[in-house]
């Protein structure tokens, strides 16, 4: 499994937390535009990216290149993320996570256990 780290925030912090949960998936760190651009060509399975609203920075390009119905705000200020939601939103067809810097450390194990259980 592949997946794209985009979005405006965190990106390292993402990807060392996706390593710690599964060393097995193969990441790689790029622009927005670049993240989007490789979702739309198929190169990655999958996309996170964390900004400031959850869905603003984090999803645009994404939202723009592969369609809003690829895509999830998993959270936002003053909404944390639930592991129902992300457990539809991946089994629904979803690829593309957006979610709030500092809900990286819940979001991130919540996507990565649903894609991991949708297989």
């Amino acid at each position: 499994m592949k997946i794209v780290i985009g979005g405006q925030v965190e990106k390292k912090e993402i990807e060392n937390l996706i390593k710690e949960l599964d060393s097995s998936i193969e990441t790689v760190i790029k622009s927005d535009l670049e993240a989007a651009m490789i979702m739309k060509t198929n190169q990655a399975d999958y996309y996170l990216g964390a900004c400031h609203t959850g869905g603003g920075g984090a999803l645009a390009m994404a939202i723009a290149i592969i369609g809003r119905d690829k895509c999830e705000t998993v959270s936002m200020p003053g909404k944390k993320p639930k592991n129902e939601s992300v457990m539809e939103a991946v089994k629904s067809g979803k690829k593309a996570f957006g979610f709030t810097g500092d809900h990286v450390d819940a979001a991130v194990p919540m996507i990565i256990n649903a894609i991991k259980e949708n297989r």
